[in-house]
């Protein structure tokens, strides 16, 4: 089974978590789909994201909200999507 090796961009943290790819493009093409909307919250895109799969998809996924963060993670670090500098909570958009 092909994996993805998801990084952190946090400086000073070197880990690297392997998924499965058929989970990270699922969760890759979802975060940009909801993004396509524009910048979003980070606390709610784990919903955003539950709402664009369908059950079985999401049965098959295991903990949607841990792959949202570790794809996220991800992407930000490909530079597929960027944190805004805001005040207030973390938000995100695609780049």
């Amino acid at each position: 089974m092909d994996k993805v090796a998801c990084r952190t961009p946090a400086e000073g943290r070197d880990g690297v978590t392997n998924i499965p790819a058929w989970k990270f493009d699922t969760v890759r093409g979802a975060i940009l789909d909801t993004l396509a909307d524009g910048p979003i919250k980070a606390m709610t895109l784990k919903d955003a994201v539950g709402e664009r799969l369908d059950p079985e998809t999401l049965e098959k996924l295991g903990k949607l909200g841990w792959h949202v963060v570790t794809v996220k993670l991800e992407l930000e670090v490909r530079g597929e999507i960027e944190r805004l500098d805001v005040k207030g909570p973390q938000q995100i958009r695609a780049v």
